[in-house]
Formats: structure tokens, sequence, C-alpha cells
């Protein structure tokens, strides 16, 4: 299965569509969203992949109440899981969450073969025992290069996707 996994999009619409482009153009089946979506208008953005979107809150996601309520009324595609996600895909599990330290834990105990994270607006890619850690960098772009990663879980091959 191909998975897109980004985070801390941060309200900026054009490289979310640029994302978008790239989610569908390459076939992913899912997108893992790590936290900072910001406004609610961005779940609209996401939901426009018409792929299932799982998605944690960060620590820029304000009105949580109302990103919720809009995932659970207005959009059929967007699931949010609060501090952390659990997913299966096939026999495939991925956790992941917006804070690093959350997700050390998660790698830690050895129960997932990928565990997600964002937050820092840094890519990162490494190896917890036998977990794969993954920080997909910013979709947004303040702090570095935009971009994203695309994920083929049967391979088990990370594929970092620049928006520039």
């Amino acid at each position: 299965m191909k998975l897109a996994v980004m985070s801390d999009t941060h309200d900026h619409i054009w490289n979310a569509r640029k994302a978008l482009e790239f989610v569908k153009e390459r076939g992913a089946e899912a997108i893992i969203h790590c936290g900072d979506f910001v406004a609610p208008f961005m779940l609209k953005e996401l939901d426009q992949a018409r792929i299932p979107v799982h998605g944690v809150f960060g620590n820029n996601d304000g009105d949580q109440y109302l990103l919720t309520k809009m995932s659970l009324t207005e959009f059929s595609n967007i699931t949010l899981y609060g501090l952390m996600g659990d997913l299966k895909f096939a026999d495939f599990r991925v956790a992941f969450t917006h804070y690093r330290a959350v997700a050390d834990g998660l790698a830690a105990s050895g129960q997932f073969h990928l565990v997600c994270f964002g937050h820092s607006h840094e890519a990162f890619l490494g190896k917890t025992g036998e977990t794969d850690l993954l920080n997909p960098g910013e979709v947004m772009g303040k702090d570095g290069s935009p971009g994203f990663y695309l994920v083929d879980t049967s391979a088990r091959e990370y594929e970092p996707i620049s928006l520039l």
C-alpha cells in the first residue's frame, strides 16, 4: 500500500494543493497527517483527495472542537484521532502523533513498523529497534523546503517528495 505522510500544513493552501496533486499522480491510497492543519478550511482541501485522511492534532490546531465537528459532519474522508493515531494496513502497523517525545515512546514499544511525527518542521528518517521513525518535514515551507513522504508499506520504502 502507498501512504502519503505529511505534517505542518499551517493553512498553506497552495503547497497543500501541490502535495495532493502528487498524492493523486502517485496513487497513494491514504494520507497520514501529523498535525498542525491550523484552520478548519485545511480539512476541506485534504478531503478533496477523495482518499482516507487520518490526522492528529498539533500545537497550532486551535479550535479542535470545530475541526472535530467538521471532520464528523462535513467531510467523508477525514478521521481525527487526538494526540495519537494507530492504524493497521494489511500486516503493516503505523502510529502517528505530532510530538517527537510521544513518537519515541511509541517506537520504543516495538509494536509498530512505522511511527510518524511532525512539529519540528525538519524531515527525519531513522530507526528505533525494528521500528522506522519518520518526520515528513513541513508542507508549509516556513523553516525549510516544503514537502512530505510517500511510503510503500509492502517494500518498506520511504520517498521524500519536494514541493519546490
